[in-house]
C-alpha cells in the first residue's frame, strides 16, 4: 500500500501501488540525486530489464514511491538505502511534480554526497557509475539517450536549481 495525494499534494488516504498504477492516480515520490563528494559527478544507473515503469532505461536519481503512512524524509533514506546500498545525510532540495499519460506524483527531491561503495539492488538496478556534471547535461538533452522521461523532467529541474545556488 501507499499514500494517495489529492493535486494539492495532501495525504488523501492509501491506495494499492497497482491500482494506482491502473488508474493513474496521484502518488508521492522521494528521489535522491547521488553526488560525489566533490560533488563534480552523478551516480546514475540503468533500471532492470523487469521494473514494472521503464524498464532498463537509465536514471540520474535514486527514490521511489512512498509508502503508506511514511512521510517523504523517511521514503527517502529508504529508497537510497534499498536501491544503493548506501546511508548518508540528505538535504532536502524542492519539491515538484510529474505528470504523463502513465503516471502522475509529487516529488520530493534530495541530494546526498558520497562517494560510495554502492551496493545495487538487483531487482531494481543493473549497472551504476558516476557521470560528471556537463555529460550529465548533454545526456539529458539528449532525446535519443534511453532516460526514464520523470528522470529527464526533474534532472532539468535539478540542474537549474544548482546552478542557481
Amino acid at each position: 500500500m501507499i499514500n494517495l495525494y489529492d493535486e494539492e499534494r495532501f495525504v488523501i488516504g492509501t491506495v494499492s501501488r497497482e491500482r494506482m498504477r491502473a488508474e493513474n492516480l496521484w502518488h508521492g515520490c522521494a528521489t535522491i540525486v547521488v553526488r560525489s563528494l566533490d560533488g563534480s559527478r552523478v551516480y546514475v544507473h540503468r533500471r532492470t530489464d523487469t521494473k514494472d515503469i521503464f524498464p532498463g532505461l537509465y536514471d540520474c536519481t535514486a527514490g521511489g514511491v512512498i509508502d503508506a503512512g511514511e512521510v517523504p524524509d523517511t521514503a527517502a533514506e529508504r529508497e537510497l538505502r534499498e536501491e544503493l546500498g548506501v546511508e548518508v545525510p540528505l538535504k532536502k532540495l524542492f519539491i515538484s511534480k510529474y505528470v504523463d499519460d502513465h503516471t502522475r506524483y509529487h516529488v520530493w527531491v534530495y541530494e546526498a554526497r558520497t562517494d560510495g561503495p554502492f551496493t545495487h539492488q538487483p531487482e531494481e538496478v543493473a549497472w551504476g557509475g558516476w557521470m560528471d556534471l556537463e555529460e550529465l547535461r548533454d545526456k539529458i538533452e539528449d532525446p535519443d539517450w534511453p532516460l526514464v522521461p520523470d528522470g529527464r523532467v526533474i534532472g532539468r529541474e535539478w540542474l537549474r536549481f544548482n546552478d542557481s545556488r
